[in-house]
């Protein structure tokens, strides 16, 4: 089990598992919000803590609302909107990885998606080579 808090502690997240895999995006949503993401299906996660939640206003139908800590400030992760549930189903949630103790990810893969040039659907590109927490 991975335990991950927030800057005050107010919001505790817990793991059952590592994540397969952790975003590094260059995108606005995921620079400005200071987050690296880790992809769990919603039960393996576990919240506890007031989180307030927003949604990107730039884009027509976000897929993902953003939470942080109301206390601290710090993103905590994300939920998929009801738009994104009615069309892929309630399977998929971020973590922010960047909350977790890094001996807790040694050896997870880091990926650096190229998320400001990507055009909303397929695969990503990646502005550098993965590198593996915990090496050089």
């Amino acid at each position: 089990m991975i335990a991950l808090t927030c800057l005050c502690g107010q919001v505790r997240t817990e793991l059952g598992k590592r994540p397969d895999f952790i975003h590094a995006c260059n995108c606005t949503l995921c620079s400005k919000s200071g987050a690296h993401w880790g992809y769990f299906h919603p039960s393996e996660v576990c919240v506890e803590g007031d989180t307030k939640g927003y949604c990107r206003s730039d884009k027509e139908a976000p897929s993902a609302e953003i939470h942080f800590c109301e206390q601290c400030g710090s993103t905590t992760h994300f939920t998929l909107t009801a738009d994104a549930v009615a069309k892929f189903g309630n399977v998929m949630m971020g973590v922010n990885m960047l909350l977790a103790d890094e001996r807790d990810l040694a050896g997870v893969e880091v990926r650096f998606p190229d998320g400001r040039a990507w055009p909303g659907a397929g695969e990503f590109t990646y502005v550098r080579e993965a590198r593996f927490i915990g090496e050089g």
